[in-house]
């Protein structure tokens, strides 16, 4: 399933691009996620673990960049993992493109992702709004890094990216999930009247 996420960035393209080139400091921005051993070679094990109400997913698993272009400040990531207890697997090549903009940097994030097991049993829906909101933290918590770094202070002091929270990232995507059959509802209405 292909799914694409914009997140807007107050720093620079420069800045951010460096940021980006610090697989450590980004990984610790994603909600879940945690970054157990630098392979080498621009290969990384972690582990990522989401809740989505009653199920709790952890996936034990490795990725890799694939490519780095400078010139067009793009970056391709390929990740694999297997959740715990074989409930499944999941799959995603991650292409994150940098742009500049007024007020700072926009960064296009296309993901290819594949799941299988307990993790496909959710909607495209329900993944694309799960991924939206964990894409608005991951942004959120960049944002608070780059600052951080700006400003001389200590790292260790902010800690890693809260966990993926399955009661708080279940109402945002279920207001998504609204928000979204409420467009197609009142879509037609409205271009009727026009």
């Amino acid at each position: 399933m292909l799914i694409s996420n914009t997140i807007d960035v107050e720093q620079p393209i420069e800045k951010v691009w460096a940021f980006f080139g610090d697989v450590p400091q980004v990984a610790s921005c994603l909600p879940g996620a945690e970054l157990t051993e630098d392979l080498g070679n621009d290969q990384y094990a972690g582990l990522v673990g989401i809740r989505m109400g009653p199920v709790k997913l952890q996936f034990d698993g490795k990725a890799s960049i694939l490519s780095r272009d400078e010139a067009n400040k793009t970056m391709v990531i390929d990740g694999a993992g297997a959740a715990e207890g074989g409930r499944g697997n999941a799959a995603m090549q991650l292409t994150a493109r940098l742009a500049p903009a007024p007020a700072g940097t926009k960064v296009n994030l296309d993901m290819d992702l594949q799941l299988s097991g307990a993790a496909a049993q959710y909607g495209r829906g329900m993944v694309q709004d799960v991924t939206k909101v964990l894409m608005g933290q991951f942004a959120t918590n960049m944002q608070r890094r780059i600052d951080a770094i700006e400003r001389g202070e200590s790292l260790d002091s902010l800690g890693g990216a809260a966990p993926a929270s399955g009661i708080a990232i279940a109402l945002q995507a279920a207001k998504l999930a609204i928000s979204r059959v409420l467009r197609r509802f009142f879509l037609p209405y409205d271009a009727a009247k026009v």
